[in-house]
């Protein structure tokens, strides 16, 4: 192989090692960002451990499941989280965004919080009165959900609703990320040292093509 060419394959294969690896390096990093945020999910989709708050309007879901919220760019999956109601009493997640039932956006009657009742199945009562029923759905297990603001998922074409009887919400508790700190800061130390070696693999192939032009080219 033309001497050339080996330098050109080896400062682009080095190149794309450095471009995949500072990549690599911002994921981990707004993975570790939000170890704390709840019904965060870094790169697989394994169900957080379910915290306890007591807050009737905190919702999670046991296993698999996304509960559906209506955002100016359409539906969004989530896994649920701290809801509250806005001046209309619609239920919103934290950036206003209306949680859906199946006949659309979930919507309180005048009526204390602390009567309100969110069954397993996703039925939500107000002081024992019918609200509507939760839209809860599912994705194929192969399936890869695209990220969008941290918590929120663009539904993947794969998405079907889950029958009530095989739903489990939990009302009154949130899911703790997915995130395994040390797991993230482990990762993060090992890409640290691929990029320095990377670079310096930039470094020797540069050397070398520099005596290639400075030496090599010099008369005998």
């Amino acid at each position: 192989m033309p001497p050339g060419q080996f330098r050109l394959n080896g400062m682009t294969s080095a190149a794309a090692s450095l471009a995949m690896l500072e990549r690599r390096q911002a994921v981990l990093a707004n993975n570790l960002a939000n170890a704390s945020t709840h019904g965060f999910k870094q790169v697989d989709l394994t169900p957080g451990t379910l915290a306890p708050s007591g807050n009737p309007l905190d919702l999670a879901l046991e296993g698999d499941g996304f509960f559906v919220v209506k955002t100016p760019a359409g539906e969004r999956h989530v896994r649920g989280g701290s809801f509250h109601l806005d001046s209309e009493r619609r239920v919103v997640d934290h950036a206003g965004n209306p949680l859906l039932t199946e006949s659309g956006e979930l919507t309180l009657p005048p009526g204390a919080l602390s009567q309100l009742e969110v069954s397993a199945a996703g039925d939500v009562k107000l002081a024992g009165k019918a609200v509507g029923r939760l839209r809860i759905e599912s994705i194929a297990a192969n399936a890869n959900p695209q990220h969008e603001g941290g918590v929120r998922f663009i539904p993947d074409a794969s998405r079907q609703p889950i029958a009530p009887e095989a739903r489990r919400v939990a009302q009154g508790a949130l899911e703790e990320s997915n995130v395994n700190p040390m797991d993230a800061m482990t990762s993060m130390l090992d890409v640290l040292h691929r990029f320095g070696a990377a670079q310096k693999t930039i470094a020797a192939l540069d050397s070398v093509r520099g005596i290639a032009v400075t030496d090599l080219g010099k008369p005998v």
